[in-house]
């Protein structure tokens, strides 16, 4: 099929959309609903969350869909190489300053991949226009509506898939646009307004502050291309536990209608079922991002299987609309580059898939949310020190190597890792924690003056023959066994004293306390790859 062809058929299936739900300045009405997710109503609250943009119905999904549609690419060779390089657009990757680094290879030199998908509310052309059903907005600067972190662990054994509010309040550091130049200063505000400060490198370079996860690659689509990429998967299994009719006499409703069962979606049927907020569980977005999530995995499961990918012609439309859709940045370029992320993605087995909603509550009397205390920060935790969501994660052995010698005679070598563009740095950090260590008998431990970010506090260790020493180490600061890592790129023992130790020699979390136990929290409301089920439908949605 012809570009134009595939474009000409987006146009002939786009459905008429519900109005948009928000405002030109991007933020909500203020609502109630409830304070967490699967927490159920807030105490004289309305039905559930803010309503969500059309982005967010329509484009919550697509950005996981491209990440596994290039599973399809993988198998099947490269299709209009040159045509398909072409389709793609490229932007910066980070348009911060942030000095987080990549993270440090495990011991077979393989370190974790982590992929920000974004869905962009777009209206730049006259079909997005038409799909985002808000003429009015056809001039200004989209918002990144829908945001997902895919987590890929360092040995491709298992994949976390993290997604957050659009209204989350963050911090929005300063970027600047590679484009004209224009200098946004570091702002707080709706994480989906960090696309307008730049592009998407500024919301890469948010993500960064918020999760202190270093970020490798960026995927972006807009409205367009998402109704032809629906039909060429060839459709999804999804399952309602009732007959369901998403549509009242206020004109709520995303117009879905489906008998008790099993059916397979796709086209305008498939945009319902992603868009259906009244009819599923209590009327709130917590029970739409379930669905996207059923819909989600059901489709990893049909892709992977190969089931969808039989027909070379399919295929074909699929890399089309894949490619034509989107922005990267410039180290996916290629069509080749996509492919090897495919392969990537490809050995990630479908039981250790999780996704997740960022745990959140309320904040501003409801008209925004937040990052919920704890929860969000374990959460983000257990990405930076590639820990499986799904909490399958081998053990390690209980054995604990001794040091090397007396440690007096161990050198250490201490870093300040405070760098961070929205906390700011604290002076002296290195210099503190090296006068601690000799106090605890590390006569030779030194300061290094070099300034980095890093969220983490962390003990690093050259071999394995020294591992011994870095949990000595750990153990003089009062730092938990999981701050202490392998890395090949010190030749002594390390300490980087990271953002969760701002100030103080006693380390501010206790040792016992060590990643939540590598437990992912029930406010996160987690989906397994292989989960199947029916969605719930509201009693007052059915016929």
């Amino acid at each position: 099929m012809r570009q134009s062809d595939v474009r000409g058929e987006r146009g002939r299936r786009a459905a008429v959309p519900e109005p948009r739900e928000h405002g030109e300045d991007g933020r909500p009405p203020e609502r109630k609903g409830p304070a967490s997710p699967g927490a159920g109503h807030r105490p004289g609250g309305g039905q559930g969350r803010p309503k969500r943009s059309r982005g967010v119905r329509i484009l919550r999904w697509t950005a996981l869909t491209l990440a596994v549609l290039i599973l399809g690419a993988a198998g099947a060779g490269y299709f209009y190489y040159e045509h398909l390089n072409g389709n793609l657009k490229k932007e910066d990757l980070d348009l911060g300053d942030s000095k987080i680094g990549k993270p440090e290879p495990n011991a077979a030199g393989q370190t974790p991949l982590n992929i920000l998908l974004i869905g962009s509310d777009s209206r730049n052309t006259a079909e997005n226009v038409k799909l985002g059903g808000a003429k009015q907005d056809a001039g200004r600067k989209p918002l990144g509506d829908v945001q997902m972190l895919v987590h890929v662990s360092a040995d491709r054994g298992n994949m976390s898939v993290v997604s957050i509010p659009r209204d989350t309040r963050v911090t929005i550091p300063q970027c600047t646009d590679p484009h004209d130049g224009t200098v946004y200063p570091k702002t707080e505000g709706a994480i989906n307004q960090s696309l307008q400060h730049g592009g998407p490198g500024c919301t890469v370079a948010t993500w960064k502050e918020l999760t202190g996860v270093y970020i490798d690659h960026f995927m972006m689509i807009d409205f367009s291309g998402v109704v032809s990429m629906a039909d060429a998967i060839g459709g999804v299994p999804v399952c309602v536990d009732d007959n369901v009719y998403s549509h009242d006499s206020k004109g709520h409703g995303s117009g879905l209608k489906l008998t008790k069962g099993t059916h397979n979606v796709k086209g305008v049927q498939a945009l319902q079922w992603l868009r259906t907020r009244y009819g599923f569980e209590d009327n709130s977005d917590i029970g739409r991002a379930k669905a996207q999530h059923m819909y989600m995995t059901s489709m990893i499961r049909q892709l992977k299987a190969g089931t969808k990918l039989s027909d070379p012609g399919k295929l074909m439309d699929l890399a089309e609309a894949a490619t034509d859709a989107l922005t990267v940045d410039h180290g996916l370029g290629t069509v080749k580059e996509l492919y090897d992320l495919g392969n990537d993605l490809k050995r990630v087995p479908t039981k250790r898939t999780t996704m997740i909603t960022m745990p959140w509550e309320y904040g501003g009397g409801g008209g925004y949310v937040l990052p919920k205390p704890g929860d969000a920060e374990q959460t983000f935790s257990l990405l930076r020190n590639d820990v499986a969501l799904d909490g399958k994660d081998k053990k390690k052995p209980d054995a604990t190597p001794a040091p090397t010698g007396p440690k007096e005679e161990i050198p250490v070598v201490v870093q300040n890792g405070t760098a961070s563009t929205v906390l700011g740095p604290v002076s002296g950090r290195a210099s503190v924690i090296t006068s601690e260590l000799v106090r605890l008998g590390y006569a030779k431990a030194t300061a290094n003056a070099t300034l980095i970010s890093q969220a983490d506090t962390t003990v690093l260790y050259p071999d394995e023959a020294r591992q011994g020493d870095g949990l000595a180490v750990a153990k003089a600061l009062k730092l938990p066994e999981s701050a202490v890592k392998s890395s090949q790129s010190v030749r002594e023992i390390s300490v980087v004293v990271g953002n969760d130790w701002r100030q103080g020699t006693v380390y501010p979390r206790p040792a016992a306390d060590d990643d939540g136990g590598g437990k992912t929290p029930k406010s996160a409301d987690a989906l397994n790859g292989e989960e199947k089920g029916c969605m719930q439908v509201n009693p007052g949605y059915t016929f």
